[in-house]
């Protein structure tokens, strides 16, 4: 597929993008269903890596912490759909957002206070590809977590389309979304 990009962009043709709107309609006429593990980037339909046990394992960690953490004031929602716009539907591997009824509508940038992506084999995707992504829609704080490493990566303050912070906290350090402070997580616990 690179290559196909490649010439496209070099060619000028046109290719079409997809929107959030024609991917839920796919979805509505069958043409994809749950167990298709994709996420729409950029207009683009890109199948998403198969979740390996150490990747699931972090991902539960990192999830339990902020939901203990966070208790009833926000929701942490684990590898569920959100909305950027209309050509972006990702499925980050954790989102804490703020707390209200998204039975209508998925999560947006709005919505959210913090992204957790887990990375076992998707480390450059991840780093290259979504956290500019997040970003450009002014999530306003992303955690990359290399699990290869056990290196969590802090992101704030988006301006631009890039975030103008990167902290790189030591394993044994307590860390908390910059919008929500009292949700703090002991890496120490996320690590054991």
């Amino acid at each position: 597929m690179p290559k196909v990009r490649e010439i496209l962009e070099r060619t000028a043709l046109p290719y079409h993008r997809w929107s959030t709107k024609e991917f839920h309609q796919m979805a509505r006429f069958g043409l994809l269903d749950e167990s298709d593990r994709v996420e729409l980037i950029d207009g683009e339909l890109l199948d998403m890596a198969p979740v390996g046990s150490r990747h699931a394992f972090r991902v539960d960690r990192i999830a339990r912490a902020l939901q203990l953490a966070a208790g009833n004031a926000f929701l942490v929602r684990t590898q569920n759909p959100l909305m950027l716009g209309d050509h972006n539907e990702l499925q980050p591997d954790i989102s804490l957002v703020k707390d209200r009824d998204y039975s209508e509508a998925h999560p947006m940038a709005a919505d959210v206070l913090l992204i957790v992506e887990v990375s076992d084999t998707t480390l450059e995707y991840d780093r290259e590809v979504k956290v500019p992504l997040y970003a450009r829609h002014g999530i306003p704080e992303v955690w990359l977590l290399d699990v290869r490493s056990g290196e969590l990566t802090v992101y704030r303050d988006p301006v631009g389309g890039i975030y103008r912070t990167m902290d790189k906290p030591f394993p044994d350090a307590r860390v908390s979304p910059s919008l929500a402070p009292e949700v703090m997580v002991s890496l120490a616990a996320v690590f054991a």
